[in-house]
This record gives C-alpha cells, sequence and structure tokens, in this order.
C-alpha cells in the first residue's frame, strides 16, 4: 500500500485499518478541504469536527467511534471498497483545492488507480470536471517528465482500455474533452479495448462541444465497433456532426463497416434528408453507387424502408443509381414493391425515366408485379396494375405468371382481393392442363368456419332474446283491456312487424349456424352464408324496429328528425365501414368477375379459388340489403313527420 505507485492491491493483501473511516469519506466527498487535512494531521476527521463544535479532542490513544480499527490519525492511503483513493473522491466531485492539497501532500496518489484501474484523471473525466483534471495535470508535471507524465497518467487505461479522453468523451463532456485536448491531444489517435476510437464515443453522446475539440486534432482516429467510424453514427444523430465529420475527412461517406454498409446507407435508411444531402454534398460521386454484402445500395436501403423523399433525393442527385441490382438482381423498384410502399412505386409510374423498371425482371424471372402478389401486397398490385404500363403475362423462371402466385397467399381476404384485382386487368394464368389445378389450400377455412360459426350463433341467440323480450315490453305500455295503447298507430304497426322479422331471422340463423357447426360437410358452406344473412337481416330489423319505438312514442317533430338523422348517419357509416373493411375490390371488378364475358377465366378462378365468386356475389348482396335499410330509415322517418303535421 505505502508503493510509490498507489497500485491497487487485493483485500487479502491489505495491512488493518486501511480501509477509509466513513467520516473522511463524506468530508472528501463533500470537498471540506480543511477538515480533511487536519484529520489527516490529527486523529481523524471527527477531531476537527469535535474541535469546531467546541468538544473536547480525543486523546492518541483513544480508540475512534468508527466501525473499522485504524490508527490514531487518518492517512491519504486509506481506500473505499473499490479501491479509491481520496484523491478520487475528490476528483470525480470536482473538489479542485482539495485535489490540489492532496497532490501537494502525497504525490503517489496521482498516479494510483483503483479496481476498476481509474486514475483520478479518469474519475475527473468521468464527471466532467476540468478544473479538476489541469489540477492533476499541473501537480503530476512537479514530479515526472514529460514521458512519464504521458505514459502512466494522461495515456493510462483503465480495464476498459479508456484512457480520460474516451471516459470523457464517452460521457459527452466538452469542456472536459477541451482540457485533455490541450495536454495531450495524440490521445485522439487511440482507440480502447473494444477497438472504438475517442470521436466515435463523443457523437454516441450527441455532445458537438466535443466532438469540435477531438476534430482539432488532424491524426484523430474514427473508429467504431464493427469496422464503422464515426459519421456511421453521426448520420443517426445530428446534421450538425455530420457536417462537421465531412469537412474534416469527406473519405469518411466512403468507409464500409462489417456488412459493407456506408454512412450513405445508415442515413437512407433512416430517410433524413438534410443529412442524406451533406453527405452527397462533400462525399465522392461514387458514394452512391456502393453496395453492401448484399448488393444493396443506399437507394435500395430508402426503398426497403418506404423512406419515399429518400428515393427522390437519391434519384436527384444520382439518376444513374436507378440501374443498380443487388445480388439477386432485383431494383429498388423491386424491394420496394415487396415491402408494399406504394408511395416509391408510384413515383416510379409518373417518372419518365424509371418506367423501363415496371417490367424488369430479376434473376428468379420476378417483375416488381410478380413480387407485390407474391407479398399480398394489394395496394402496390392495384398501382401497378392502374398505371397501364406493367405487362400482366410475363413469367418467372418456374414458368409463373402474376396471377399463379395468389396461391401462395396465407389470407383468404388477400387472396380474393387480387383474385379480383387482376381479373379486372384479364390477367392469365400459366397454360396447364385443368385436372392439375389444385383447390386453394392457403387457409383453414372450415376450422375458420366452425369458431366463427360459434361465436355467431350466440350473437344470433342474444338477439332474438331481446326482440322476443321486446314484443312484450311494446311502446306506450298497455291499456286498462290488456291491449297496447298504440294500437293502430303506423309506427306501431311497423315496430311489431319488424320486431317479427328480427324474431324470425335471428332464430333461422341460429338454427343453420348450429346445423352448420354439427353436419362439418362441404354443403355446410351455404348453410353459413345464408346464416349470415339472416343474422344480419335481425339485426337491421332490430335497429329498425328501435327507431319505429321511437317514432311511434315520441311528440315532438324535432326529436323525431334529430333521431332519423342519427340513425340514418349511423346506419351509413356502418355499411359503409364494412363495406371498405369487406369489399373484394371495387364494385367494377366484382361485377366484371361475376357477369364478365371472360368465360374461361372465371371457370379457371372457380376451380383453384371456389370461394371467390361465391364472397363476391354475397358482398353484393350485402350492399343491396344494407341500402334498402337505409333507406327504410328514411322512409319511415318521412312518413312518421307527416302523419303528425297531418294530424
Amino acid at each position: 500500500m505505502e508503493s510509490a505507485q498507489g497500485q491497487a492491491i487485493s483485500k487479502d493483501e491489505l495491512p488493518d485499518g486501511m480501509f477509509m473511516c466513513s467520516e473522511l469519506y463524506i468530508a472528501a466527498f463533500e470537498g471540506r478541504t480543511e477538515e480533511v487535512l487536519i484529520g489527516l494531521q490529527t486523529g481523524g476527521v471527527h477531531t476537527a469536527t469535535a474541535a469546531r463544535n467546541g468538544r473536547p479532542r480525543p486523546s492518541p490513544g483513544d480508540a475512534r467511534p468508527t466501525g473499522t480499527q485504524h490508527g490514531p490519525c487518518c492517512t491519504t492511503r486509506e481506500v473505499t471498497a473499490d479501491r479509491s483513493t481520496l484523491l478520487h473522491i475528490a476528483a470525480g466531485q470536482g473538489h479542485r483545492d482539495l485535489v490540489t492539497e492532496l497532490g501537494l501532500r502525497d504525490g503517489a496518489l496521482l498516479f494510483s488507480a483503483n479496481s476498476s484501474l481509474d486514475t483520478p484523471l479518469h474519475c475527473a473525466a468521468r464527471s466532467g470536471h476540468a478544473g479538476a483534471i489541469e489540477a492533476i495535470v499541473r501537480l503530476a508535471r512537479r514530479d515526472a517528465d514529460a514521458d512519464r507524465l504521458r505514459e502512466e497518467l494522461l495515456g493510462r487505461r483503465n480495464r476498459a482500455g479508456d484512457t480520460a479522453l474516451h471516459v470523457a468523451a464517452r460521457h459527452g463532456h466538452g469542456e472536459a474533452g477541451e482540457a485533455l485536448m490541450k495536454l495531450a491531444p495524440e490521445l485522439a489517435a487511440g482507440v480502447n479495448g473494444a477497438a472504438v476510437s475517442p470521436l466515435y464515443l463523443a457523437v454516441m453522446s450527441r455532445s458537438v462541444r466535443a466532438v469540435e475539440a477531438i476534430l482539432g486534432y488532424r491524426d484523430a482516429s474514427a473508429a467504431g465497433p464493427m469496422s464503422q467510424n464515426a459519421l456511421h453514427a453521426a448520420v443517426l444523430q445530428s446534421s450538425e456532426m455530420v457536417s462537421l465529420l465531412l469537412r474534416w475527412q469527406p473519405g469518411l461517406a466512403t468507409d464500409l463497416d462489417c456488412y459493407k454498409s456506408s454512412p450513405l446507407h445508415f442515413a437512407s435508411s433512416d430517410g433524413d434528408c438534410d443529412i442524406i444531402k451533406e453527405i452527397l454534398t462533400y462525399a465522392p460521386p461514387s458514394t452512391a453507387y456502393l453496395q453492401d454484402r448484399e448488393g444493396l445500395s443506399a437507394l435500395h436501403a430508402a426503398a426497403l424502408m418506404g423512406n419515399g423523399p429518400a428515393v427522390k433525393l437519391l434519384l436527384q442527385f444520382c439518376p444513374a443509381s436507378a440501374d443498380i441490382r443487388d445480388n439477386q438482381g432485383r431494383s429498388f423498384l423491386h424491394v420496394a414493391a415487396l415491402r408494399g410502399h406504394s408511395s416509391i412505386v408510384s413515383h416510379v409510374i409518373k417518372n419518365r425515366m424509371l418506367e423501363n423498371l415496371l417490367n424488369v425482371q430479376d434473376l428468379e424471372g420476378n417483375t416488381a408485379l410478380h413480387l407485390a402478389v407474391q407479398a399480398g401486397e394489394y395496394r402496390v398490385v392495384s398501382k401497378l396494375l392502374s398505371s397501364g404500363k406493367v405487362q400482366v403475362h410475363i413469367m418467372n423462371n418456374e414458368g409463373c405468371t402474376p396471377s399463379d402466385l395468389i396461391e401462395n397467399s396465407t389470407s383468404f381476404y388477400s387472396m380474393v382481393r387480387l383474385v379480383v384485382k387482376l381479373n379486372v386487368y384479364q390477367a392469365q394464368f400459366r397454360p396447364q392442363r385443368q385436372d392439375h389445378v389444385k383447390e386453394w389450400a392457403g387457409q383453414d377455412l372450415v376450422k375458420w368456419r366452425l369458431v366463427t360459426s360459434k361465436n355467431l350463433a350466440i350473437v344470433s341467440t342474444l338477439v332474438a332474446t331481446v326482440a322476443f323480450s321486446a314484443a312484450f315490453n311494446v311502446p306506450g305500455s298497455y291499456g286498462s283491456d290488456g291491449k297496447a295503447t298504440l294500437n293502430g298507430n303506423r309506427m306501431y304497426n311497423a315496430f311489431l312487424v319488424l320486431d317479427t322479422i328480427a324474431v324470425t331471422t335471428a332464430v333461422v340463423a341460429t338454427i343453420l349456424l348450429v346445423y352448420g357447426r354439427a353436419s362439418r360437410s362441404h354443403h355446410s358452406w351455404l348453410d353459413f352464408i345464408i346464416s349470415m344473412h339472416f343474422l344480419w337481416l335481425s339485426l337491421l330489423s332490430m335497429m329498425l324496429g328501435f327507431f319505429t319505438a321511437i317514432a311511434a312514442t315520441s311528440d315532438k317533430n324535432s326529436t323525431l328528425i334529430a333521431l332519423v338523422r342519427l340513425i340514418y348517419s349511423g346506419l351509413y357509416v356502418l355499411v359503409l365501414l364494412l363495406t371498405i373493411l369487406g369489399s373484394p375490390g371495387s364494385l367494377r371488378g366484382v361485377l366484371r368477375l361475376l357477369f364478365g364475358r371472360k368465360q374461361h377465366l372465371k371457370r379457371r378462378i372457380n376451380r383453384q379459388y371456389p370461394f371467390v365468386v361465391i364472397y363476391a356475389f354475397n358482398m353484393l348482396l350485402f350492399i343491396v340489403i344494407s341500402n334498402i335499410a337505409i333507406s327504410a330509415v328514411d322512409t319511415i322517418g318521412n312518413v312518421s313527420t307527416s302523419s303528425r303535421n297531418h294530424v
């Protein structure tokens, strides 16, 4: 413990009484210089505190009131549990005066290291105390030559391989970084145990001041983990740091990490156009053409993430980069279509210089339309087809047209929409024997029907119960003769009719659902579909019955008119929402599928996708029934209002 270098030693070798007493630790932590110095000269810090408070000073032979046995005086070699000395504590808290006094009293403390191999200089840098850093270096110069100062203090590394500059940069302390750079600028050229430079750490801390301080040294290292440089990190931080780094060393823009990604790849994937523009302005022209390990360019990266403005900016600076292909022979349009980024697809369609990409095939022979269909990206498929510039008959290397790839869909709804959309544009299937066509098996529809039937049977039972109860709780109640008070009222009669329809259709729906679930035959699909229509009709009847009941009992036209508008609007929004969510495509597409002249194509669809035509027909029927119900609301409201005005 008394060694000149003050190196940390193991606990087993620590002499009795060398753990720091609590009074000394607290005084050093709080920067009470006078108490620390008196404690080191006399019987301890508690002696100085007692004297200051007017209590008698204990004799040197008295036991100290701490839990650890010490000698009669405190010593500068006492350490904490992690082997930090008084100077470590004072430097970490930035107590410059106490640092100076301790350094003058015991110069070996300046070079001492704790269990993490941190020196007091590391502690001062970690907390960002530039004054403490300058005091430590000034004191060390008194007892050490320049070489020892750089080797054993400024260049000293802790267990992680960090110098004091690494520590200051990691925590974003710009002032401390400036102080260290003035004292030893060559520290900026080193890397720590993880091969990371102070500059990279300063960028990660988002401290512009620390970055500026390190960039003052021309030979500073920009190295980071995984072969990245500081610019890779800066593009995800701020444009200001990107500008600083590019002005300092434009060549950073062409450096590649372990995946062969450039900083422009990083910026393009993030989509910050200001940073992309900054890189393209200062970097060499070849930067936009760099490809990573998978052959992806910065344009590919932007397209993969759907960063439309970034794609436009890259094409503006480097229009020829649109021809770059990745290792699979795919352009940026291919990857955008595969990810479903319709805005980028729209930009390509509108740009005359990019139209040639629409029908380009990758190494597997797939066009952008092939990939969009395979991924189930309906919006992209719709935009490509509606452009009128895409050829729908192109076959890939396996002889599949885009229509053939619908069979890879795992979602029933996605499959139906794609079939309807491609049918509108008369997309052809590959020529093959029709007895070899296999029915689509992308989703277990039987299992889905059984689960759905169970839930719908519960709903239909509840609807029947509510409608049945309403018949015995009629609007206007009953008179003394046991008959309904409103008997003969047109709205009341309409209520009875609608309530009867609600009960009947709900019961029929329940029976069909239970039967279909029990039979589990292929023909039970018809029962399921019919029950769905009956259930929807029951719900509409119940809603209209509620409306007529209110109309029969209301005595104010204003209330009735407000009610008409509310129910009409609510039902309209509900039907519109269900139509949008459940529609297999546009009305034109549905009608062309149901009544189109291409019978051979319709037969082909029926063989592989038998439920598509059924689904489309029933959605059309749903729309018709719903519109009749909406019209009924308006009609009932007009009849009720006019009858009141007539009375």
